[in-house]
């Protein structure tokens, strides 16, 4: 039986080490990744294997030759392009189409029983075994679900945390049979779990899942590389250390040469021909490479050093990576998780902060202070996208040094001379940043059409008229010390998860595109964009009956932009308004829950004394608005999208709605009592803005303000949802009370539990399996649904250390206890 080792990937996230050396060459204790699965394999009695190459294939080859130096036979079928997990096995079908093979990644450290992997297979007589195991943050991975036999039901490639619903991944690990080929186009990229499993289990093929025992580690990352040190080292994972262990944890491979009062605390490892003065110190997790010399007074602590390299006198490293053939010198520091790439000189005296990257053949000047990569930037956030874009608090986590990052990287994105529309709120923070912004897009070859300050909606708008994309910056709604850098796309949404990834992928790799002196992107300011934007929206919204109908409204625009606009609208749309609070203050950027809720209290009093026909109050961007009725009575922001599903449903009497999955299920009853369905979305806006942009919507709300006016725009938009809701009101005559009345009451009850991140996989699994024979809904996170109708769902916070409940019942008391119940088994999973 033959085995396959894909060794094609670049490695991009473990950048600088693999700017000059592929993935699968990386040392993990003194020996390539991929010479560690070859000799699992070897151990399993699989000692023909093919190599699948791609990336800086001359070195792999070169290093491994025809593996007769590990007692195996190794051929290697070299991608011209990348080609995929499933095309670059193709592309070696030739020596593989006469018998069951192994597929097995090149670089991830595992001592999985392949033999036992194997019997399961031939046991199943599957056409495909996929191996399995648990892992406490699914993120990074496929997540597969199989039922009690084994057989799989369920792919899902990367999902967010509202899509985990089990802590069981794909290792990447297979046992297949060569029919499995007749489903690989060749010569084009083509990967196992999104193409071709999909169709095996369309068809009805056996696929089935092997859960694995034992360590398996993706080496994907930095922070990954460096645990894979320490578990080899701490004998986690069943792999052969070269070498002898001196004392326990203590491994020095042949010719090293140890002075006796060196310092050696395990444990540690020290390779072949390696040198170690007197007075140096060696502490726990250090791995010392081959030809390396450690000279007095050098201290290394959880230090990675790969070959050939020089540690001077007095040096102190501490938890960092160092690249092949670097020289440190006398005295020099590095803190931890910093990264130096191969054959680098670091001065005498110089300290390299934490985190930061040096990239191969740089030089750090002597005595220097380095706080940023070299040559390009510092590496990004482990999660640098959150609900609202880049957030922070401002001048300590968001930094004008920090938005010049991120827009270069958003540059890099778009093609030279491509437009980016730029805009902000009324704070000083926002204008502040965005000059940095806008000075970071022009420098990237990238022309800008600055907006300044101008509602999220009008910043929308303009971004959809012609720009690739766009850049919004605002103070954090309810968080007047941070900002919000926002990403958008071409049509003026936010930035998709893919786009977001995308743009990650550029910051965390610091390769920022710089424009030559001629291409310097130019600098303009749109004019009339409110009337542009009132006049679509007044050509877009149905307004009849509006003037006839004599409305009275008290518009409060809360200080914010969203007065703006009102000017060129108010006037043309026909009804009587009383507009408050319409001054900037650029001391209030935006406000507290405490704050809305006073402010919606006086509106109250002033809708019901000026017996207006209702009152609406904006956000400070514009792009959300709370209600008061006739009486002056607040409308709740989850009765307001009922009520105005209602009016809208009533009118248009077919068509789609687009509601998250949190949304009550009255939300349901009111769309079919109108001949209207639902359709249920995630909790993300961008993926309402995708069932948004559809022919059939009629309408979208969140429930927290949020509302889609789809013949207008499919984004969030406060005073497109009021231009809807005035001629809506007008034209049924009837009270925003009478139409709340009419709805009957929902009872939703929402719970957030802390759940460490180890055990947010785990969680989910536990729900999923506490379910039972219950209906589940994986949309967005579990939703479990009872036989009389009572539903609870669960989600994972995809950027805090928590897990959201919500629950429905037919009166509080049920939707409490059902929220007590599944809170036990979200507490008891996390524990």
């Amino acid at each position: 039986m033959k085995a396959v080792v894909m060794a094609g990937g670049e490695g991009t996230r473990l950048r600088p080490m693999t700017s000059s050396m592929p993935k699968p060459l990386l040392p993990v204790a003194n020996r390539p990744i991929m010479e560690h699965v070859l000799r699992l394999l070897k151990r399993h009695g699989l000692h023909e294997t093919v190599v699948t190459v791609q990336f800086l294939a001359s070195l792999v080859k070169n290093y491994f030759g025809d593996g007769e130096e590990l007692g195996m036979e190794l051929t290697y079928a070299n991608e011209e392009k990348p080609l995929g997990t499933a095309g670059s096995v193709k592309n070696a079908e030739e020596a593989l189409r006469d018998d069951t093979f192994l597929v097995i990644s090149g670089d991830a450290l595992t001592d999985f029983d392949l033999t036992d992997l194997i019997r399961f297979h031939k046991e199943k007589q599957a056409m495909v075994t996929v191996c399995l195991t648990r892992v406490p943050n699914p993120l990074e991975f496929g997540i597969t679900i199989v039922d009690e036999g084994g057989r799989v039901e369920r792919f899902l490639e990367k999902p967010t945390w509202g899509q985990v619903f089990s802590d069981t991944v794909n290792t990447g690990i297979y046992v297949m049979e060569p029919e499995v080929f007749d489903y690989v186009a060749a010569d084009v990229p083509v990967d196992w779990s999104g193409d071709v499993f999909p169709q095996l289990m369309k068809e009805g093929k056996p696929i089935y899942g092997y859960v694995a025992e034992g360590y398996w580690e993706d080496v994907g990352t930095h922070e990954s590389y460096v645990k894979a040190q320490a578990d080899v080292l701490e004998r986690k994972v069943d792999v052969e250390i070269d070498g002898f262990e001196i004392s326990p944890g203590v491994w020095v491979a042949e010719g090293a040469e140890v002075h006796p009062d060196a310092v050696l605390r395990g444990p540690l490892y020290i390779g072949d021909y390696a040198k170690v003065e007197a007075g140096a110190e060696l502490r726990e997790h250090t791995v010392v490479g081959s030809n390396v010399v450690v000279k007095s007074g050098a201290f290394l602590h959880k230090a990675v050093v790969h070959d050939n390299v020089y540690v001077g006198q007095q040096s102190n490293l501490r938890g960092c990576v160092i690249g092949k053939n670097t020289d440190i010198m006398r005295a020099a520091r590095i803190e931890d998780g910093a990264v130096i790439g191969d054959e680098c000189l670091v001065g005498e005296e110089s300290i390299i902060q934490g985190n930061v990257r040096v990239y191969p053949f740089k030089t750090i000047e002597a005595g220097a202070f380095v706080n940023t990569s070299v040559i390009w930037e510092s590496r990004g956030q482990a999660h640098l996208f959150g609900a609202r874009g880049v957030s922070g608090i401002l001048n300590v986590e968001i930094t004008p040094e920090l938005a010049v990052r991120l827009a270069g990287a958003y540059a890099t994105t778009l093609k030279k001379g491509a437009t980016v529309t730029t805009a902000r709120d009324h704070s000083r923070g926002a204008r502040a940043l965005k000059r940095a912004v806008i000075s970071a897009l022009q420098a990237s070859a990238i022309e800008v059409r600055d907006l300044e300050n101008v509602p999220l909606p009008v910043a929308r708008q303009q971004t959809a008229r012609g720009s690739a994309g766009g850049i919004m910056i605002r103070t954090t709604p309810g968080v007047p010390d941070s900002v919000d850098i926002m990403f958008l796309d071409e049509r003026g949404a936010d930035l998709s998860q893919a786009g977001q990834r995308k743009l990650d992928r550029v910051y965390a790799r610091q390769e920022y595109r710089r424009a030559f002196p001629g291409e310097i992107g130019d600098l303009s300011f749109p004019s009339s964009i409110y009337d542009t934007y009132a006049g679509g929206l007044l050509r877009s919204v149905d307004t009849s009956g509006v003037a006839e109908a004599g409305l009275k409204v008290v518009v409060d625009t809360a200080n914010g932009s969203a007065g703006l606009v009102l000017p060129s609208l108010l006037g043309r749309l026909g009804v009587d308004a009383l507009t408050i609070n319409s001054g900037l203050d650029e001391a209030r950027p935006t406000e507290t829950a405490e704050s809305r809720r006073s402010g919606l209290v006086r509106l109250g009093e002033i809708v019901s004394s000026a017996r207006a026909a209702f009152g609406v109050r904006f956000d400070p961007v514009g792009e959300r608005i709370s209600l008061v009725d006739e009486r002056g009575r607040i409308v709740e922001d989850d009765r307001a999208l009922l009520v105005l599903l209602d009016l809208v449903a009533a009118e248009r009497r077919s068509g789609r709605v687009a509601l998250p999955v949190t949304t009550t299920r009255i939300a349901e009853q009111v769309a079919a009592y109108h001949g209207t369905q639902v359709e249920w979305t995630t909790t993300s806006p961008d993926d309402l803005t995708r069932v948004g942009r559809a022919d059939t919507t009629i309408f979208g709300g969140d429930g927290r303000g949020g509302f889609i006016v789809p013949e207008f725009s499919s984004v969030f938009d406060g005073t497109a949802a009021f231009v809807r809701l005035v001629g809506l009101v007008a034209r049924t005559q009837l009270t925003l009370s009478q139409i709340d009345a009419r709805i009957p009451r929902a009872h939703v009850l929402r719970r957030d539990l802390a759940t460490p991140w180890a055990v947010k996989g785990l969680v989910m699994r536990q729900v999923v399996e506490a379910a039972g024979d219950r209906s589940v809904d994986t949309t967005d996170g579990v939703r479990v649904v009872e036989a009389d109708g009572r539903w609870v769902m669960v989600l994972p916070d995809p950027a805090e250390a928590v897990t959201h409940l919500w629950a429905e019942g037919p009166d509080d008391a049920s939707a409490q206890a059902l929220l007590d119940e599944w809170s036990a088994v979200v507490d008891g999973a996390g524990r």
